[in-house]
């Protein structure tokens, strides 16, 4: 079997990128092209960041203007244990039923729990949010950002699938800032909106007092 050799995506970039391996994969949302990239930046304390990240893609994206995407972070807590602190999980599989929907997109999976500060110290938060600290003062008691999360990955994977311009699942403009600060061609931002319990209403509230998050009230492009 020939195994292809591994691609580096603009080496000269800050932020190189790795495609390492691609294959189908049924969901119960529909079936889609898994590509695994290996991003070979370091971080801010400038040990080796190495992480595997996902783009999850269904129909023809190659050569595609305003193909919906969404970039989302890891969040173990929601997505394996079914945690209701937040809606983490509801958002991504609405994404992904809604690309099968419109017919082609992608989900670009990054590795970056807790809005980028790490397992331990998402956890951390918590005990402090069980105090009454919201999720802005728990990060900020702790010394750690609001959002620590870097995006220059979803270029490169958007580069390598020849994707031309995007519109983005969000309600959260800085995200669409920090793509197009990218490069990246964001032509319009699709609300997302899914079903929240009491614990998840009162983060995604903080989050919109706090961090300028919107109301999925309509399309724009933010």
């Amino acid at each position: 079997m020939h195994v292809p050799p591994k691609r580096v995506i603009r080496p000269l970039t800050k932020a190189r990128t790795q495609h390492l391996a691609s294959a189908e994969l049924p969901t119960r949302h529909g079936t889609f092209t898994t590509h695994v990239f290996k991003s070979l930046a370091n971080n801010e304390g400038g040990e080796p960041g190495e992480k595997e990240h996902i783009a999850l893609v269904y129909g023809d994206v190659r050569g595609g203007v305003e193909i919906p995407i969404r970039v989302h972070s890891e969040c173990i807590t929601s997505e394996v244990f079914g945690s209701l602190k937040c809606d983490c999980k509801e958002q991504l599989d609405h994404a992904l039923d809604e690309i099968v929907r419109r017919g082609a997109g992608a989900v670009f999976y990054l590795r970056q729990e807790g809005r980028g500060i790490g397992l331990a110290n998402k956890i951390r938060a918590y005990e402090l949010q069980a105090q009454g600290a919201d999720t802005v003062d728990a990060n900020r008691m702790l010394g750690l950002p609001d959002d620590a999360r870097k995006y220059d990955v979803v270029r490169d994977m958007i580069d390598y699938l020849g994707i031309e311009s995007v519109c983005i699942m969000t309600n959260n403009p800085a995200k669409v800032t920090a793509l197009r600060a990218l490069g990246i061609d964001v032509v319009g931002r699709i609300p997302v909106s899914v079903p929240l319990n009491e614990l998840s209403a009162a983060y995604v509230d903080t989050k919109r007092k706090r961090m300028s998050h919107l109301k999925p009230t309509g399309s724009d492009a933010e």
